[in-house]
């Protein structure tokens, strides 16, 4: 596998930090994952474009132009073996003495990409749909930064993995008399279906704005499917007919049990198949027009 790693383009086996690298010790950096299909980065746009909010969420300055990265990552792409592959990037503040304070002057930041095949998920959890978790939402209050220092979400996810499931639906306590609410996964977006009509929590603080999220979003408006953004209510998510799992490596997933219970049917329901083969079709459409 060959890496990029300030600069350079390398065997994975010879990349080397500094142990006084800020992203090591403080866990002060952001990452992104971009999926690539053909060999052509999908939504590159948006995702430079999250990029660019977390970096401004930590007071980082990036340390490319979106010309400079689009180099980077289509030089990486040609220089590992597989058609469909997603990235990893990774920047941290860089190396300093460790000091809570930002080293001042700035010292150069850390940039780290590498690439690993992209296996969508198999035809049988398409048709099965997977289980879920419930539990109570305990992270910090800028969710919507895709920090490195993702340890609330590793816990987290760890009690799917260790429960059998695929992911943890978390549920954040309401505040002032309010319901308690849905928000994300710990590694998802989470759509509720009731009735036919797709519900989505809004995009927040308290949540990681996904651009497969927004691609679901805009193939539900373009298809003419109901659909609305709204705070969503813990109890809606177990009356839910469907529950949907979105993410840039998972693509749309049915979750079909949660905390043992059958989510609607026990199997992926209309609304599921139809958003699923409708992302697959505008999947096509736009990487064919590049």
């Amino acid at each position: 596998m060959t890496i990029y790693l300030n600069g350079q383009y390398l065997p994975i086996e010879e990349a080397k930090i500094s142990v006084l690298d800020r992203g090591f010790i403080f866990g002060d950096g952001v990452y992104e994952v971009i999926p690539v299909y053909s060999r052509k980065a999908f939504r590159l746009d948006g995702h430079l474009q999250r990029l660019q909010h977390s970096l401004d969420g930590i007071k980082l300055d990036n340390p490319h132009s979106n010309a400079a990265w689009t180099r980077i990552i289509n030089e990486l792409i040609a220089r590992n073996a597989g058609e469909d592959q997603y990235l990893y990037l990774h920047i941290t503040r860089g190396v300093a003495k460790r000091d809570h304070a930002f080293p001042n002057p700035p010292v150069a930041p850390t940039v780290f990409v590498m690439s690993n095949p992209l296996l969508t998920p198999p035809a049988e959890l398409l048709h099965s749909g997977v289980c879920a978790i419930s539990a109570q939402d305990n992270r910090w209050l800028r969710c919507d930064i895709k920090a490195i220092a993702l340890l609330p979400n590793v816990l987290l996810r760890q009690m799917a993995v260790d429960a059998g499931c695929a992911e943890t639906i978390l549920i954040r306590a309401g505040t002032g008399g309010e319901e308690a609410f849905m928000t994300e996964g710990a590694a998802s977006n989470i759509f509720v279906v009731k009735n036919g009509k797709l519900l989505a929590p809004p995009k927040d603080h308290l949540m990681l704005p996904g651009i497969t999220y927004d691609v679901i979003l805009e193939i539900a408006s373009t298809n003419g499917i109901p659909h609305e953004v709204r705070r969503i209510a813990a109890a809606e998510i177990f009356a839910a007919d469907e529950l949907l799992l979105t993410s840039s490596t998972k693509e749309v997933l049915a979750i079909t049990t949660l905390d043992g219970k059958p989510v609607g049917t026990g199997k992926p329901g209309q609304l599921f198949s139809k958003l699923h083969a409708l992302y697959q079709d505008f999947k096509r459409d736009v990487m064919r027009a590049k």
